[in-house]
């Protein structure tokens, strides 16, 4: 009897212990430039940590990685690619931003994305027209807590999908 109460004791665990491995959080890196990073508000009002809770209220079990970089470049972000996005990494958010274009330096876009796709890792563009019509800071390039909020609601489903969710 003991033996038996044991034996079920040991499979309770190992079941609770596989469904821990698999509720695991899957990881989404936001790659990109100042609108990323969030310049002029809090790490909690950037469009990643606000898609983070988006997709935690969807019931999805997920860590978006802030990467965002004032003032960064496509080669930069390139550079730091391996750093950035921790292996297992499931989706990135490419947002190459205008800095290429004010710094006239190469846009290595397509770099990173076959970087990326080689190591298996999905990519959601974020294209700068996509911050078109949002709410900006005055400096007119950077979006308010409320413009970071509508970026993360305007992702949350191609992110959710891009996970298989």
């Amino acid at each position: 009897m003991i033996a038996k109460l044991s034996r079920i004791v040991l499979l309770d665990a190992f079941a609770m212990f596989a469904a821990l491995g698999t509720a695991h959080a899957a990881t989404v890196v936001a790659l990109g430039a100042s609108n990323t990073f969030g310049k002029g508000v809090s790490r909690s009002q950037a469009y990643p940590a606000q898609l983070e809770a988006l997709l935690r209220a969807r019931g999805l079990g997920v860590h978006v990685i802030n990467a965002g970089v004032n003032g960064d470049t496509t080669a930069s972000m390139l550079a730091r690619l391996d750093r950035v996005v921790p292996k297992g990494t499931s989706v990135v958010i490419l947002q190459p931003g205008g800095n290429d274009r004010r710094k006239l330096a190469a846009d290595n876009t397509p770099a990173i994305q076959s970087r990326l796709s080689a190591m298996g890792i999905k990519i959601v563009m974020l294209p700068n027209g996509m911050l078109h019509g949002l709410p900006h800071q005055p400096d007119g390039q950077h979006l308010t807590p409320e413009g970071y909020h509508m970026l993360a609601e305007q992702l949350v489903g191609e992110v959710a999908a891009a996970l298989g969710k």
